[in-house]
């Protein structure tokens, strides 16, 4: 009884104490801060739930992160950037798809623009598409039945419109693809291939263990980066598919790391 008073008269700097742990070190583990603020997990994941009303931490499974200044943003805010970037990039990763083929189609704004693009050729069919993303499934809908289209399970996230674990992954798992199609945030020479969301990034990594090529498709402006979720080192892909403003020193230390760079017009 004494040790639950203890924990309610301290709330106050004890969840500033989390804080600054949480910014210092990038990732916190509820049985961590327990240990090192003395008191009970419970305590923690209310201390954190608070400071996430509060806009100072984000929680994840097993512990918290700092709130990104660069934030995730929505599929729909990010359909008007760079918009003919990632349409170029679309139609080029398109090409790379021949009929018969089973492939893998990551969410996001540069995966909307490939599935439209694979839409388009008409010379496409009895392709099997894979994806995580509802959208990507409701835009791949127009080339049915020359395609079809499997959209995993798993939990849905409102931002990217993307299924995540728990179901995913063994559905993921099952699977032999001829080639994966795979978005990011970041893409660094020795930084390897990121992504700001650490459910997301997970799905990422899980399947290029499951296709033949794996290919990155993302805009100019990820190269170079490093976000929060490691999806996999440079050495996990084979080629990736860009367009747009980006530093040619950035993209021939990618090509010297043995990435394969196609990199077209938008």
């Amino acid at each position: 009884m004494v040790s639950n008073t203890k924990e309610f008269v301290s709330a106050e700097p004890r969840r500033q104490r989390l804080a600054r742990l949480v910014a210092e070190r990038g990732f916190i583990r509820v049985a961590d801060a327990s240990l090192e603020l003395g008191v009970s997990e419970v305590t923690v994941r209310g201390d954190l739930t608070a400071l996430e009303s509060a806009g100072a931490v984000v929680r994840v499974h097993g512990g918290a992160m700092p709130v990104l200044t660069g934030a995730e943003s929505s599929l729909e805010s990010s359909l008007d950037r760079d918009a003919a970037a990632k349409r170029a990039i679309g139609r080029a990763a398109a090409r790379l798809v021949a009929p018969g083929q089973g492939i893998y189609v990551d969410a996001g704004s540069t995966a909307m623009a490939l599935a439209h693009a694979l839409v388009e050729r008409q010379d496409l069919h009895d392709v099997t598409v894979v994806t995580c993303g509802l959208t990507i499934a409701l835009a791949l809908e127009p080339a049915l039945p020359r395609f079809t289209v499997i959209v995993t399970g798993g939990t849905l996230r409102p931002l990217q419109h993307s299924l995540v674990s728990p179901f995913a992954i063994p559905m993921l798992e099952s699977l032999h693809l001829d080639a994966a199609f795979i978005g990011c945030n970041g893409i660094h020479a020795t930084g390897g291939v990121t992504n700001v969301n650490l459910p997301e990034a997970e799905i990422k990594s899980r399947v290029l263990a499951r296709a033949k090529r794996r290919v990155l498709i993302a805009d100019g402006t990820k190269i170079g980066r490093i976000d929060l979720a490691v999806i996999g080192g440079i050495d996990r892909f084979d080629s990736l598919v860009t367009a747009g403003d980006a530093s040619a020193e950035e993209l021939a230390d990618l090509e010297a790391a043995g990435l394969a760079v196609d990199r077209v017009d938008a």
